[in-house]
């Protein structure tokens, strides 16, 4: 089905605004006998609950809530029964068994029961998720990890190309070739009966159990997913509801409220009975005032006006820093595919971007500490990250992955050198005006106008790049792009030129980090595709031969690294020999961890769970709302103690 379908139709000639007046004062604690309610401004809409489909952060976070997994974390990001009682693998992880707990039910949006939950929802899951026609975007979840699952995607994918094999060319005349059928009972998801789950695998994989805290593994009532077909997610009542909240009220641009689930199978560990997002259009803006006023119980303080509230007595103890977050890593990307304006010389890009030597220069002379600044001023050190996947992410026998020997140096150092960026852009100079390209190029940047401090971050960037290489080489043109839908409008749609993209851990391996640069549909820097592409000079390809003998290599290295399935340190050299590949050849620039900066906040990050992937973040299950704003100090201690608490609950996890 197509996109479009799946999209909220929002319905609204205008953007309404809910006054702040609307939110009442605070409402007190559950533990004093009252409902506890949490409430956060928000200015992005979701585009779908439908979790099976989105990757969408914004529908993450609600999904999150309303839907619970087979596994789930402590606040330490140890592994914990979810809607799986148990699980074990066969002796050569080929094979998973999970058996679920009895008594869940499915609930609707006013809370009627509608069915029990049955090993048969991560059938139907599945079988979603894995047919081309629904174009999820988490399919590749399953992809090379599912027996089978990607037979079967192949084979759908084929029917609907082909009208259910009805024709052997498509509109433009070229030829659809034939796909050997495959069922779905075919693909690794079956229900032994109604409470014992079995996945198989394509190939041994360990780490099996860290994939299923992401949305694609969520369960889905087969009867009411199919008596919803098309309309499955685009409202409240499209849904249905197993985890620790309902969406019981869904009115998109005014407000979305998520409510305790009474049915919910540990809703003794469910706090905060109420949580409101309220829609504001200026949310970033007014949120600190509405914080101090009491009207939201949580606000991203912006770096313009962070000195203000550190040095006022009264708000510098309402303010805080976020725990550094290793679950997403922040990287430069430079787009192979150009789609932008003629006006900003595409073909002109191109030239630049196939050219290593200028993307040396690029990589050399950004100074990431000096643009980090903007959203951490105090330590913008502790945010820096030299490598696409963050340290602490994972360890194979005592050795963070990062520091494995392809890795070492590049993590231990920093790519910022104006001696090399000058050298590198004098070879630059000289190769490119034998290509036939003009000075300067121009480096076209987007920011989402909605996301806090990066328009900017990229004021910073432009500058500082523009003072290192010269204006008489560069010319970065920094834009806003829409607040709705940017990621498909400017990074999917290929609309930059170099831009800071992210990606989010899904599982606890190595080889997720390597997911955004893909070898199929790659929609971050598009170094491997060129279907449909259009613009540009180059005859065959907008790859120059030496691009594309460089991303071969990249993905032999991967590919080889993909195939060590059991020597889990011979596994992580060799992911390690591919992401230093990609670094080295300045196909990407590591910048930062994720980090929201600085918060006014009444909750208590750290009893929240937590793990470096899947959705455990996005969730308020175990947390409690406070009565006063958590201070710097507060801050300080909780953190430090909650990293050595952490450690000895890992060890321990790991010893059992």
């Amino acid at each position: 089905m197509k996109r479009g379908k799946k999209l909220l139709a929002l319905g609204l000639a205008m953007a309404m605004v809910l006054p702040l007046t609307a939110c009442g004062p605070k409402d007190d604690t559950s533990a004093d006998g009252e409902k506890s309610v949490y409430r956060q401004l928000y200015s992005s809409e979701v585009e779908t609950l439908n979790y099976l489909y989105t990757g969408n952060t914004n529908d993450n976070q609600m999904c999150a809530n309303m839907v619970d997994c087979l596994v789930e974390y402590d606040q330490y990001g140890v592994m914990k029964p979810g809607l799986a009682e148990s699980w074990e693998p066969n002796e050569d992880y080929t094979q998973w068994t999970f058996h679920i707990r009895e008594g869940v039910k499915w609930v609707d949006a006013d809370g009627n029961e509608v069915a029990d939950v049955t090993a048969n929802d991560w059938v139907s899951a599945a079988k979603y998720v894995c047919d081309a026609a629904n174009n999820s975007s988490t399919y590749y979840m399953y992809d090379g990890i599912v027996k089978n699952a990607s037979a079967y995607f192949d084979y759908t994918a084929y029917l609907l190309a082909s009208e259910g094999g009805t024709l052997t060319t498509d509109a433009d005349g070229n030829p659809i070739e034939p796909v050997a059928e495959v069922s779905f009972d075919d693909v690794g998801v079956t229900a032994q009966d109604d409470y014992t789950l079995v996945y198989t695998m394509e190939q041994p994989c360990t780490y099996f159990p860290s994939v299923l805290s992401y949305a694609s593994y969520m369960p889905v009532y087969g009867p009411f997913l199919e008596e919803q077909g098309e309309n499955f997610g685009v409202d409240n009542y499209s849904v249905l509801y197993n985890g620790a909240y309902i969406m019981s009220d869904f009115q998109p641009q005014i407000q979305r409220i998520l409510t305790k689930n009474e049915t919910y199978w540990d809703k003794d560990n469910v706090f905060i009975d109420e949580i409101q997002f309220l829609y504001n259009t200026s949310a970033s803006q007014l949120g600190p005032e509405s914080f101090v006023r009491g009207d939201v119980d949580y606000a991203e303080i912006n770096a313009s006006i962070l000195s203000a509230w550190l040095d006022d007595e009264e708000k510098s103890q309402m303010v805080c820093s976020s725990r550094p977050n290793v679950s997403y890593s922040y990287f430069f990307c430079f787009n192979f595919e150009p789609r932008f304006d003629e006006s900003l010389a595409p073909d002109n890009w191109l030239l630049a971007v196939n050219n290593e030597n200028f993307r040396q220069s690029i990589f050399h002379a950004l100074d990431r500490i000096n643009a980090l600044e903007v959203v951490e001023p105090e330590n913008p050190e502790d945010l820096l990250n030299n490598t696409i996947t963050p340290p602490t992410f994972a360890s194979a026998n005592g050795v963070d992955y990062t520091q494995y020997p392809a890795l070492k140096a590049i993590s231990d150092g920093d790519s910022f050198n104006e001696a090399d960026a000058l050298a590198y852009k004098e070879k630059a100079v000289e190769e490119l005006t034998a290509a036939g390209a003009t000075f300067p190029i121009q480096v076209y940047m987007r920011y989402n106008p909605d996301t806090t401090n990066w328009d900017k971050e990229c004021q910073v960037i432009e500058q500082q790049l523009e003072s290192v290489l010269g204006t008489d080489y560069i010319d970065v043109v920094v834009e806003a792009g829409p607040s709705t839908n940017f990621l498909s409008t400017v990074r999917r749609g290929g609309d930059y030129g170099f831009m800071k993209c992210n990606w989010g851990a899904d599982y606890a391996d190595p080889q997720t980090w390597t997911d955004p640069f893909k070898e199929q549909s790659n929609s971050y820097n598009f170094m491997a595709t060129d279907e449909d592409y259009e613009v540009g000079q180059m005859t065959s390809t907008n790859k120059s031969p030496e691009t594309q003998a460089l991303v071969a290599q990249y993905y032999e290295l991967v590919n080889a690294a993909k195939s060590i399935t059991t020597d889990e340190e011979a596994r992580y050299a060799a992911f390690a020999e591919a992401e230093a590949f990609l670094i080295e050849h300045a196909f990407v620039v590591p910048f930062s961890i994720s980090n929201s900066g600085y918060v006014a906040t009444r909750l208590n990050i750290f009893e929240a769970e937590y793990a470096p992937y899947g959705l455990a973040l996005q969730r308020f299950k175990f947390q409690k709302l406070r009565e006063e704003p958590m201070s710097m100090d507060e801050y300080t201690q909780l953190y430090t103690q909650w990293l050595t608490d952490r450690d000895a609950a890992l060890a321990e996890a790991e010893g059992q």
